[in-house]
């Protein structure tokens, strides 16, 4: 099936036998054993629940990938990605990452025997250089968040050779737009709370990998620490899956005519956006992923111009988070980056004067006129 098909049809209660349409709720802790020794497939909801199941094999397929785990959130898959690499290594990790993954990195990753360093993945001297017999993995974020760099993906693999992990966050583009499987990489991530699920109602994250062994391991940890992902919170996901690549067409083409419009006003000062053949990452973003997706960065004149912009916009909701259907607004320096040491913040680029913009699903000409009130 085409990808469309995929996300509207991928996903089957394989324990059905009424005919529904919907995969059901099965809202069972536990699962009673035929006999002693037997088991129907499902024996407690921690380690699987026949709707969660349905959910793993449609994102494992709409990755192209083999296996896959659903958490509770993406921040309970990054976190379970810790457990992939061996402690006492180091990982490489993409400069300008998500705030809440460098805090996990910082606090918990390094506690736990894990050091992380971070480097512009896509400059591959700098990454060749980077490496040593203690790198056991590099993580990628692309289009980074929140300032929208890309890393050629395939230029990554040949780097740092067979034997290093080559973990991506493919949130921003979804497997809709890119597929990091096909690129070279062993394991994609997604906070699944954004597009996948689509409606800003749930949280959820996912881990899909290729190798079996790998994913066994993800699912000990699962039974283990106990963060599968809860039926209801599969059930949403499954939902919102089936729309996903109607949503990411119609947003992504808004975004592009938001791009252009902040590119002229004239108290923008950068368009942070791929679809922008300007863009230093345009190139390899249309060699390597089949859009450019509905995240734009832009920094406008001043701190003061940013602040009145977020609490002037009435049509735009300024919140947290992304990839839904109604568009948000972020202030990344207090919000999504706040726990970033300041040097490193303006080091990147993340000052007061930068704004994030999920673009939705709403008309164009109510984003486009919002901006322009807010704006001034």
């Amino acid at each position: 099936m085409k990808i469309d098909s995929v996300c509207v049809r991928g996903a089957r209660d394989l324990n059905d036998r009424t005919g529904a349409v919907a995969v059901p709720i099965y809202q069972s802790a536990t699962f009673a054993h035929p006999g002693v020794g037997a088991s129907t497939g499902y024996d407690y909801a921690r380690v699987q629940n026949p709707t969660r199941e349905p959910l793993e094999r449609l994102v494992a397929a709409l990755e192209n990938g083999r296996e896959c785990a659903a958490f509770a959130s993406g921040m309970a898959a990054m976190d379970a990605l810790m457990w992939l690499v061996p402690p006492g290594s180091r990982m490489l990790a993409t400069s300008d990452l998500y705030g809440g993954s460098v805090r996990l990195f910082n606090e918990l990753a390094e506690r736990a025997g894990l050091k992380v360093d971070y480097v512009d993945t896509n400059d591959q001297e700098l990454l060749k250089a980077s490496l040593g017999p203690d790198v056991k993995a590099v993580f990628v974020e692309t289009p980074s968040n929140p300032m929208m760099n890309v890393t050629d993906l395939e230029a990554v693999r040949r780097t740092v050779g067979p034997d290093i992990l080559v973990i991506v966050d493919n949130t921003f583009l979804t497997p809709c737009l890119m597929r990091p499987l096909d690129l070279g990489a062993d394991i994609v991530l997604h906070s699944g709370t954004k597009y996948l699920g689509g409606h800003n109602d749930t949280l959820s994250g996912f881990i899909v990998t290729n190798c079996p062994e790998r994913a066994e391991r993800l699912r000990h940890i699962t039974k283990t620490v106990g963060t599968g992902l809860s039926p209801f919170d599969s059930f949403l996901v499954i939902r919102g899956l089936k729309t996903l690549h109607l949503r990411i067409e119609r947003a992504q083409a808004t975004a592009m005519e938001a791009a252009l419009w902040l590119k002229v006003h004239p108290k923008v000062r950068e368009v942070r956006y791929p679809g922008l053949p300007e863009h230093p990452g345009h190139e390899v973003s249309k060699r390597q992923a089949s859009g450019f997706g509905a995240m734009i960065s832009f920094a406008v004149d001043s701190a003061a111009t940013a602040v009145k912009a977020l609490e002037r916009v009435r049509f735009i909701l300024y919140a947290e988070s992304l990839g839904g259907v109604e568009t948000l607004i972020t202030y990344p320096f207090l919000q999504t980056h706040a726990d970033v040491a300041p040097e490193k913040r303006e080091a990147l680029g993340i000052t007061d004067r930068l704004l994030r913009l999920s673009v939705g699903v709403e008309a164009a000409e109510d984003i486009l006129a919002d901006l322009s009130q807010a704006l001034g």
